[in-house]
């Protein structure tokens, strides 16, 4: 009885060990696909609308569509419990390939700290209100001091391409990247609602559009933003409107 035990725990023993051979490996496996290095562009950019015919499109600097301002002078300011951002439409604009683009400053605080200022390209199609993106200049700040520019980009460099911050007929459906700059930055947004009723301490707005905002470099990134008609951004995931209009020259 004793040799037949063992080798009954012999046999069960031979045929645990691939088992456990195999679940460690896909454990291991999983483990090294979560370290690896990003990849530089989408695998699949399915569902998501990335050619937007920019170049044949009649666009201007300055302009407003139901959910975007691009006029100087009109500002935003949001905020959370120590984090501060003023976004604000600056009187300047800036060449970005053929296209004359509307610069809008976008400025970081952390506890009352600048931690980055960021220059943001943008122009409006005048026959369809679509708000094209056209990339980035970005400062960051470290004690005051500027120490690197990551995620900048302009369309039209390497294989860059403009994309759409706003559609100018919004649906809840539409799927859209916000920015197509393989290995520096593809955002992409999803409407998920255009009946939203939200409030901040800037007041309470209604039939906002609310986006789900995730990345063609890393999936695991998402976030979620509102807009209000006539005004734009009120909320930024934890930050919300506290301020908004034109400010004084």
């Amino acid at each position: 009885m004793k040799s037949q035990h063992a080798s009954v725990v012999t046999r069960f023993i031979h045929a645990i060990i691939p088992l456990f051979l195999v679940t460690f490996s896909a454990c291991t496996s999983v483990h090294a696909a979560d370290k690896a290095k990003r990849p530089k562009a989408p695998p699949s950019s399915k569902g998501w609308a990335q050619d937007f015919g920019v170049e044949k499109k009649t666009l201007a600097s300055s302009g407003r569509t139901r959910y975007f301002v691009l006029e100087p002078g009109f500002q935003l300011v949001l905020e959370g419990k120590s984090d501060k951002v003023i976004i604000t439409v600056l009187d300047e604009t800036k060449q970005i390939g053929k296209v004359t683009t509307r610069v809008v400053e976008e400025r970081e605080e952390k506890k009352g700290k600048v931690v980055e200022i960021s220059k943001n390209y943008f122009a409006i199609c005048k026959n369809t209100g679509d708000v094209f993106y056209f990339g980035e200049d970005v400062d960051i700040y470290s004690k005051g001091k500027v120490v690197k520019h990551s995620g900048a980009w302009h369309a039209y460099e390497k294989n860059f391409r403009p994309g759409m911050m706003m559609p100018g007929a919004a649906s809840v459906g539409a799927r859209y990247y916000q920015e197509i700059a393989p290995g520096k930055a593809l955002d992409r947004a999803e409407i998920v609602s255009i009946t939203e009723t939200f409030k901040t301490p800037a007041g309470t707005f209604k039939n906002c559009l609310k986006t789900k905002e995730t990345s063609g470099l890393d999936p695991r990134e998402r976030c979620f933003k509102t807009y209000a008609p006539g005004i734009g951004l009120i909320q930024d995931e934890h930050l919300l409107l506290t301020k908004y209009g034109f400010i004084k020259k």
